[in-house]
C-alpha cells in the first residue's frame, strides 16, 4: 500500500518525470485535446512529439516543476509513439492506442475478478478467458492506496488483454469494455479504481463533502495528518476521501469519455444520506474531469438478505433510482441476476452488458434499447393505482404473476398487492387498501422482481412514497 508521502516525494527529484498514467501501452481518447503532465527541472522546456503528428507542442516546466500540456488527438487508431524531451533528457511511450477511454471504480462488486483468484471468478469465467486475447482491449488497474491529502501519482501499469491477464481484471469493467469493443470496433481502454466494502464518501472529494456535517471531524483529522506528513498507517478504507486523493486524484485530469461505477451496499444503513452523496460525488467528479456532463453509469445494487435490514437496501436502491434526475446518467438494474444469498453475484457478464447498453445509446448514439422499465408516473383509477413506464414497452412478466408489488393507503401499512400489466402500464390493487395512494416494487432486501420489457430488461425497483 502506497504512503501519501513516498507518492508525493517520488517526482521530486530533477529530470523529466511522468506519472504511471503514462507509460507504455497507454490508450488515449480519440478526438480531443488529452491533458498530459508530469515534472522537469523549475523552468525548462518540455517538448512532446507525436507520431501521428509532425508538429511538436512544446510547454515550460513551471517554478515548482509541474507541467502540463494538452495533446490534440487523432481518430482511433495505432500504435503509435510519443517521444518528451527535456533537459536533454529523453522518454519515449512504445504502442500507444487511441480509442475510447473509460473509468471504472467502486467497491467489491467492481473489483471482483474475471478469472479465480482472490475472488472466485465471474460466472461463465473459463469461456471469457478463452476468447480474451485482444491486444486492442487494455486496463490500467489502480492499486489499492490511501491517502490524507490528494496524490500525485498511483501503482499501476497498462495491460492487454489476453487469456492469462484477463483474469485478473474486473469482471464487470471487462465485459462492458468488451462489448464497446465489438460494437465500435475502435480500441478501448479502463482504468479501473476498486476497492471492497467502501462507502461513497471515500471516494468523494472533500470540497465536496463539506455540506454535510456528518464527515467535519473525519476530514478536520485528514488535514491534521496531512499539515503533521504523517503515512496513512492510522487510515481506514472506509474514511472519507481517502480513496478519492489517493487512487483517483491522480488521474485528474486524465482524458476520459466517462464512468462506470459499481458501489452502495457500504451505504445501505444511511439510504437518506446517500440520496444526497451520490449525486454530490457524480457532479463534483464530473468537476475534476472538467466535463460537466461527462457521463456517468452505475448499477443499482442487486437482490440480497441483509441482517437486520428494515427497508434500508430498498431505499437505497430507491436513492441510485432518483439520482438518474442528474444528466446524462443511466443506471444498470440487477433485480433479475442477483443471488440473496451472496452479495457478491456472479452474473457479472449482464450486468457489465447492460452498461454498455446505456454508453453505446447515450454517449455514442445507437439505436437500441438501453434501459428496463422506470416508473414515471402514477394516477388513481377507484381503487387502484395505475403506473406508467419509461422505456417500458412489451411489458411483462413471462408468463407469472408480478411478484413484489405492496399498496398502501394514507396509513402507510403497506400490504401485498395484485398488479395487472395492461399494455406499458401496471395497474395494482388490493382487497385491503379501498383508498390507495402509495405503491412500492421490490421493497424487500432480497426481493427478485420480475417485471421486464420487450428488450428483456428489468425494471427497476422503486416506491412512490417518501415514508421513513
Amino acid at each position: 500500500m502506497l504512503t501519501w508521502i513516498l507518492a508525493l516525494g517520488a517526482a521530486q527529484g530533477g529530470g523529466l518525470e511522468l506519472p504511471a498514467l503514462f507509460s507504455d501501452h497507454l490508450v488515449l481518447q480519440r478526438e480531443t485535446r488529452a491533458p498530459l503532465w508530469g515534472r522537469a527541472e523549475p523552468g525548462a522546456p518540455v517538448e512532446l512529439r507525436a507520431s501521428w503528428d509532425e508538429h511538436a507542442l512544446l510547454v515550460t516546466a513551471g517554478a515548482d516543476g509541474r507541467w502540463r500540456a494538452e495533446l490534440a488527438t487523432p481518430a482511433a487508431g495505432g500504435p503509435y509513439e510519443l517521444t518528451l524531451t527535456s533537459g536533454g533528457e529523453t522518454r519515449v511511450l512504445h504502442d500507444i492506442l487511441v480509442g475510447e477511454v473509460w473509468l471504472a471504480a467502486g467497491q467489491s462488486n467492481m473489483e471482483w475478478t474475471l478469472g479465480p483468484g482472490v475472488w472466485d471468478g465471474a460466472e461463465g469465467w473459463e469461456e471469457a478467458v478463452r476468447a480474451a486475447d485482444d491486444p486492442a482491449l487494455r486496463f490500467f488497474a489502480v492499486e489499492n492506496a490511501l491517502a490524507p491529502a490528494p496524490l500525485d501519482d498511483v501503482r499501476a501499469r497498462w495491460i492487454a488483454s489476453d487469456q492469462e491477464s484477463a483474469r485478473s481484471f474486473s469482471a464487470c469493467a471487462y465485459f462492458f469494455a468488451q462489448k464497446l469493443r465489438r460494437e465500435l470496433g475502435v480500441p478501448v481502454g479502463v482504468m479501473t479504481a476498486d476497492w471492497g466494502g467502501t462507502p461513497a464518501e471515500a471516494w468523494t472529494r472533500a470540497t465536496a463533502l463539506h455540506p454535510f456535517a456528518e464527515f467535519w471531524e473525519s476530514l478536520a483529522r485528514l488535514e491534521e495528518l496531512a499539515e503533521r506528513a504523517e503515512p496513512s498507517a492510522g487510515l481506514r478504507p472506509s474514511d472519507p476521501s481517502v480513496l478519492w486523493n489517493a487512487m483517483i486524484a491522480p488521474l485528474v485530469p486524465a482524458a476520459i469519455r466517462g464512468v462506470i461505477w459499481y458501489q452502495g451496499e457500504a451505504n445501505c444503513s444511511a439510504a437518506a444520506q446517500y440520496l444526497r452523496l451520490f449525486p454530490a460525488l457524480i457532479t463534483d467528479w464530473r468537476a475534476a474531469f472538467a466535463q460537466p456532463e461527462m457521463p456517468f453509469l452505475f448499477v443499482q445494487i442487486a437482490p440480497f438478505e441483509y441482517p437486520d435490514d428494515h427497508g434500508a437496501a430498498a431505499a437505497l436502491r430507491d436513492a441510485q433510482r432518483r439520482t438518474l434526475a442528474l444528466p446524462n446518467t443511466g443506471m444498470a438494474v440487477t433485480m433479475d441476476i442477483g443471488d440473496p444469498h451472496d452479495i457478491h453475484p456472479k452474473k457479472k457478464r449482464e450486468v457489465g452488458e447492460r452498461l454498455a447498453l446505456w454508453a453505446l445509446a447515450r454517449t455514442y448514439g445507437r439505436a437500441l434499447e438501453c434501459a428496463g422499465p422506470l416508473v414515471r408516473s402514477m394516477t388513481r383509477a377507484g381503487s387502484a393505482l395505475q403506473l406508467e413506464f419509461e422505456h417500458g414497452e412489451g411489458l411483462t412478466s413471462r408468463g407469472e404473476p408480478v411478484r413484489h408489488v405492496t399498496i398502501a393507503g394514507e396509513d402507510g401499512v403497506f400490504h401485498p398487492a395484485e398488479a395487472r400489466i395492461a399494455g406499458a402500464s401496471l395497474v395494482v390493487s388490493s382487497p385491503a387498501v379501498a383508498a390507495p395512494l402509495y405503491v412500492r416494487f421490490g421493497s424487500g432486501a432480497a426481493d427478485e422482481t420480475n417485471l421486464w420489457n420487450a428488450a428483456g430488461l428489468p425494471a427497476a425497483s422503486f416506491r412512490t412514497d417518501d415514508w421513513p
